[in-house]
């Protein structure tokens, strides 16, 4: 069965970390752990009632067990991977559209399709250091030919 735990917001891979270490630690039956970035605060669990109330127990921003099981049904939608709407390639220059480092240029020099991540680095700072963003948070300003 798949169960629902709750978690600080931002804390969710921590969790995952800590209820990880904690099953092969204490040999629980616990088989999968999932956090899909589109519901924040909460992790995803997948095993034994039991086991799952002991590997949260006391765990670091865990914020409870909610012990009505989940149907996969519920949760598929977000297991499945996102189409790519935009086909990026290493070269392009691209422009950030949101979070932090919105307004900054640069070039990709990584991308990864399956996380929908790309590396860049600025092109208008002094040294350029790498920053990793959200392909939903770029915009192509130049294709690379």
């Amino acid at each position: 069965m798949i169960y629902t735990v709750k978690t600080v917001v931002g804390r969710e891979n921590v969790v995952i970390d800590a209820l990880v270490s904690k099953a092969r630690t204490e040999s629980l039956g616990i088989q999968a752990l999932v956090h899909p970035e589109e519901i924040k605060g909460y992790v995803f669990i997948e095993g034994n009632i039991d086991d799952i109330e002991k590997a949260v127990k006391g765990l670091p921003h865990s914020r409870g067990l909610i012990k009505k099981p989940v149907e996969i049904s519920q949760i598929e939608r977000f297991l499945q991977p996102r189409k790519v709407e935009v086909e990026l390639n290493v070269g392009d220059i691209i422009e950030i559209i949101g979070g932090p480092f919105k307004g900054e240029k640069g070039k990709v020099t990584r991308y990864d399709k399956v996380k929908r991540e790309l590396t860049m680095e600025p092109t208008e700072t002094p040294v350029p250091i790498p920053i990793t963003v959200s392909v939903e948070f770029v915009k192509i300003s130049q294709k690379v030919k």
